[in-house]
């Protein structure tokens, strides 16, 4: 018996993602949007500008891949910049706090269910689990 998949996961496994189609969909800024999932982590583009809140996440660590525009991401002892075509690994634990100066757009790597203000919350937090 042949085993049947849902339109949406079928084109998933058919068409690669473009991320320039997908980032045109985005008009909003700090609100990720889910675009695919390997295992438990999930692949999440955003367009950010201008100052975020410090947090952190407790158990685990955040990727920023930047893909257009520069990123600043502020510690409590300095910041590292990401330009286009680099990425940065945040450690699980460590405070930071995303800026861009002008807008970037990124691609996030993190677990399923992670908060974007890590233990901060408030009114920055965006919801989970949106697809785009």
């Amino acid at each position: 018996m042949p085993i049947h998949q849902s339109t949406a996961s079928a084109q998933r496994a058919q068409h690669p993602i473009n991320f320039g189609q997908k980032l045109s969909l985005i008009t909003d800024h700090w609100q990720p949007r889910v675009v695919a999932e390997m295992n438990d982590y999930q692949f999440k583009l955003v367009k950010i500008s201008g100052d975020f809140v410090m947090h952190s996440h407790a158990d685990t660590d955040e990727t920023f891949i930047v893909l257009h525009g520069q990123l600043r991401i502020d510690f409590q002892d300095g910041h590292v910049l990401v330009n286009p075509g680099e990425m940065y690994v945040v450690p699980k634990g460590v405070e930071h706090k995303p800026y861009a100066a002008q807008e970037v757009q990124m691609l996030l790597i993190e677990p399923r269910g992670v908060v974007n203000t890590g233990d901060q919350g408030g009114e920055r937090t965006a919801p989970n689990d949106v697809w785009i």
